[in-house]
């Protein structure tokens, strides 16, 4: 089993370096960093959190994922660094491709790239995207940045985007392209992790044993291995997971909080040795 950490990064908790390091030091495998380009004032609450006493101030000032992974990039050597996730149906396919496969190459092919759709409309609204088209530009978004990593002249024309006849370097060190990890629930879930995803990035919920179960036995089908990340599994719960099949489990920590998230870090820690 694999044990990672993820937390809202800001400029009032540990500096990303420093969070990496420890996570490192600790014997940790991975450190994820979540996105959002911004928060509208106003916005409707999800699903998963209908009174929204979940999303606090940290969801504005949550730093760029990309740039705060490659200051954890340079303090570690071995530690993998994750995105938990990535809202890849409101960034540029050409554009997120570079980030990811230069982010690979610095960190010495040691990037996950956890995506999902999102829920906050009014953010989507403000990327000039209607929220009913988020699984299918997230999907198209993922099939487009793998074109790119994978051929020297790439092209394609899709429903969201369309280009043509491009260059782009450098390509990731993993070959095909670094892990894809698709967060989300549901009932297509598992299906749509088949279809273009390395890793099911999922979340504790009832019943989730039944669909890790599901997509494992539907994996074999395929010629690909596909995991499970558990994401936010509660601490010490790691092998009642291992035995459900799940690959890795992240754990959170509190943001905003430097002292905190070093006592965390630590408690944590106790718990994986």
């Amino acid at each position: 089993m694999k044990q990672g950490l993820t937390v809202f990064p800001t400029e009032n908790g540990l500096h990303p370096a420093e969070l990496a390091r420890l996570a490192e030091d600790r014997g940790f495998e991975s450190l994820f960093f979540p996105e959002h380009s911004h928060m509208p004032v106003r916005y409707t609450y999800p699903a998963w959190n209908p009174t929204g006493e979940l999303i606090g101030p940290h969801y504005a000032r949550v730093l760029e994922p990309f740039v705060a992974l490659a200051a954890a990039a340079a303090a570690t050597k071995r530690l993998n660094l994750g995105t938990g996730i990535c809202l890849v149906a409101q960034r540029d396919p050409i554009q997120t491709a570079k980030t990811v496969a230069s982010l690979d190459w610095v960190s010495g092919g040691r990037f996950l790239f956890g995506v999902a759709p999102g829920w906050n409309l009014e953010e989507m609204a403000n990327h000039r995207y209607d929220f009913a088209t988020r699984f299918s530009r997230t999907q198209e978004a993922i099939e487009a940045m793998k074109t790119i990593w994978a051929n020297d002249v790439a092209t394609h024309h899709g429903r969201h985007f369309s280009f043509d006849q491009i260059e782009s370097w450098p390509k990731p060190v993993r070959h095909p392209h670094p892990p894809v990890l698709l967060g989300g629930a549901g009932a297509s879930i598992v299906a749509r992790v088949l279809a273009f995803a390395d890793e099911w990035l999922a979340e504790p919920e009832e019943g989730l044993e039944r669909r890790v179960d599901e997509l494992l036995r539907a994996s074999e089908q395929t010629a690909r291995e596909i995991r499970v990340t558990l994401f936010g599994a509660p601490p010490g719960s790691s092998d009642r997971w291992g035995s459900a099949g799940v690959h890795r489990c992240v754990y959170w920590l509190t943001p905003g909080d430097a002292q905190r998230q070093r006592r965390e870090v630590d408690a944590l820690a106790q718990d994986i040795a």
